[in-house]
Order: structure tokens, then C-alpha cells, then sequence
């Protein structure tokens, strides 16, 4: 699309920027004493309106020959032709419109075209189209660059929205799988802590569904998904599985991922609570300060480390899914200690308007 004829306010600025050419050409003519005034703006005004037009085709002639096409014989050849168009078309509509104004004029002071001042005119006509061709072709050059930067930010976001969804999908069925185990273990001990644990299930699943295409939800929605998660795991754990949350109250109105406190629950007690004959508590810290919002998980773990089955995938993961988010602004850490896993999470705190 031409920068300039497609923009009405660009347009409006062209053709006066045009008609003041015009009236400073009728000015150099009455100063050298060529004609007068009368002539002289009747002679350049319709000639500028004219070579505003003409000069605009210099645009047409960049965009034919894109930058990774050309040689630099080829654009000068091309370049210099156009302009000897240009000059000659500039040249021959000056003679010809001043022969109609004689013609029709009774004036004596009418232009006399030496053969000097054609020359000028053919001069004018080159050198003018030769500049704009050269003020397109740099134009062009830049916003084929813009074109490149909007095209390469439209690919970022593209990839993080993939890499969400490749995230997403590695994080999803581990908890399916190991729900549906513990189901197929109660079936044989107990059936109707089975019959709970499905019931509970489906309700969590119920819930899943509901954000899984949502980029951000609340905190509380996040804590009642994980309370759905954990009456599932009480069922087949029992008394080995003891939890507690602190969450402060202006916490529970942040909007984070879906699912980021989950899977760190369903790691806490494969690996820690699920390998300790007395099982143990999983803790829960959840607070916002000086913008940021801070999670914390605590679980006991097994002495031998040769008891934990995970290889950090999950938390790896994690760590991936933040950094497509929030870039450098978010922070995932853990340590295992003797017998003692911690992890930590610091994210941009953004609060949920909508609660407000």
C-alpha cells in the first residue's frame, strides 16, 4: 500500500509541500525576469500538481525490485532509467503546457523557453524522481525491518503459547495416572473409599477443565483445586498425610498459572510422604510482599535419597513454564535436605481485579 497516497492526511501534506514547489518555481521565474507573476503561477502550479503524481509512481518502482532480488548494477540501471523518464515526461509537459498558455494567453510578457532553461527543467525532473526514489527505497528498507521485528515477536508468542501447551500436557497426565492408581489400589482393600476417591476425582477433574484454557486464575481458585486434590489423596493415604496451609488473605486474590501448586503437591507426596512409614505433614506458605507473591512447600523426605523415585522433570518444567510467562521475573528453587524438601517460588504479584 503507497505510504502516501493510501494516508489522506499524508496526501493533504504532499500536495501542499507540491503547490508551494509550484508557487517558489513562479517565484524563480519572476525573479529572473522571465514572465510575471500571473504567468508565472499559471505556468508551475498545474506542472507541480503534475509532478506530485508522477513523483509518487517512485514508490512502485522500489517495491519492483526487493532488496534480496536486486544487484546494485541492476537498481542503478533501473533507477537511472526511470529518473531519464521522469525528466523527459517533466521536460515535454513543461514545453507543452506553455505552448497551450501562449496560445491562449493575449499577455506579452509570456515564457520564452531558451533552450537553457529546458535543460534546467529536464535537470529538475531527473533530480527530483531520482531523490524520491532514493526516499522510498530507504522507507522501504525500514519498514520492511519493522515488518521483520512485528513478525518476530508474533513468532515469540507463538512458540510460548506452544510451549505452554507442551508444558501443560507433560504436567496433566502424570497426576491422571497416578490417581487412577491409587483407585485401582482401593478397589481391592476398600470399595467405597474407592467409590469416594472416584467420586472426588471426577469433581477435581470437573474443576480442571474448567481453567485448563485460562492463562491466569486466582490464587483461591488454585487452593480449592488442591483441596479437591488432596480429599483424593487422604482417601488412599490416611493419617500418613497431613497438610497445612498459611495463606494470607491478600495473597488469595493474585492470579498465577493454572495448576503450578498442584503438581507440587502430587510431588510432595510421591516422593517425600509416600516413602515414610509414618508418613509426615506437607506445609504450605503462601504471602505477598513489596510486589512479588512468595510459595513455599515443605515435606519431609526419606534419609536415602534411593527412596525418591523423581528425576526433577516436573520441577524443570516448572521452571520452563514460569520463564515462557514471566521471563527473568520469576523464580523457582528447591533444596533436599536430610530429610526435609523445600521449594520456593517467587512470581510478580498481580492482583485479581475482579474480586476487588
Amino acid at each position: 500500500m503507497h505510504p502516501i497516497l493510501s494516508d489522506r492526511r499524508r496526501f493533504l501534506v504532499y500536495l501542499i509541500a507540491w503547490m508551494m514547489t509550484g508557487v517558489l518555481i513562479a517565484r524563480l521565474l519572476v525573479a529572473a525576469d522571465l514572465t510575471n507573476w500571473s504567468f508565472a503561477l499559471l505556468f508551475s502550479l498545474p506542472l507541480a500538481l503534475f509532478g506530485s503524481f508522477l513523483t509518487s509512481s517512485a514508490y512502485f518502482v522500489c517495491r519492483s525490485l526487493p532488496f534480496n532480488r536486486r544487484s546494485f548494477s541492476l537498481a542503478a540501471l533501473v533507477f537511472a532509467s526511470a529518473a531519464l523518464i521522469s525528466g523527459l515526461s517533466w521536460l515535454g509537459l513543461c514545453y507543452g503546457w506553455n505552448r497551450v498558455l501562449v496560445l491562449a494567453s493575449d499577455d506579452v510578457e509570456v515564457l520564452h523557453l531558451s533552450s537553457h532553461l529546458l535543460v534546467l527543467f529536464f535537470i529538475t525532473g531527473f533530480a527530483v524522481y531520482l531523490l524520491a526514489l532514493l526516499a522510498f527505497d530507504v522507507y522501504i528498507a525500514f519498514d520492511n525491518i519493522r515488518e521483520a521485528e512485528r513478525r518476530e515477536a508474533a513468532s515469540r508468542l507463538l512458540a510460548r503459547d506452544a510451549e505452554l501447551q507442551v508444558l501443560r500436557s507433560q504436567i496433566d497426565p502424570h497426576f491422571l495416572f497416578n490417581s487412577l492408581n491409587s483407585i485401582s489400589a482401593l478397589t481391592a482393600i476398600d470399595a467405597n473409599a474407592a467409590r469416594t476417591m472416584t467420586i472426588a476425582l471426577a469433581d477435581f477433574f470437573r474443576q480442571t477443565l474448567a481453567i485448563a484454557e485460562k492463562e491466569k486464575i486466582s490464587l483461591k481458585d488454585e487452593l480449592r483445586l488442591c483441596e479437591n486434590f488432596l480429599a483424593v489423596e487422604k482417601i488412599r493415604f490416611g493419617k500418613k498425610l497431613d497438610t497445612e496451609f498459611e495463606v494470607t488473605e491478600e495473597a488469595e486474590s493474585a492470579l498465577i498459572p493454572p495448576m503450578i501448586l498442584q503438581p507440587l503437591l502430587e510431588n510432595a507426596i510421591k516422593h517425600g510422604i509416600r516413602n515414610l512409614p509414618k508418613g509426615g505433614l506437607i506445609r504450605v506458605t503462601i504471602f505477598q510482599r513489596e510486589g512479588w507473591l512468595h510459595i513455599a512447600v515443605e515435606n519431609p523426605v526419606s534419609a536415602d535419597p534411593g527412596n525418591s523415585t523423581g528425576n526433577g522433570l516436573g520441577l524443570v518444567n516448572l521452571r520452563q513454564r514460569f520463564f515462557a510467562l514471566y521471563g527473568e521475573q520469576a523464580r523457582v528453587s528447591w533444596q533436599r535436605g536430610d530429610e526435609k524438601f523445600t521449594l520456593e517460588m517467587a512470581l510478580p504479584f498481580e492482583p485479581n481485579n475482579q474480586t476487588q
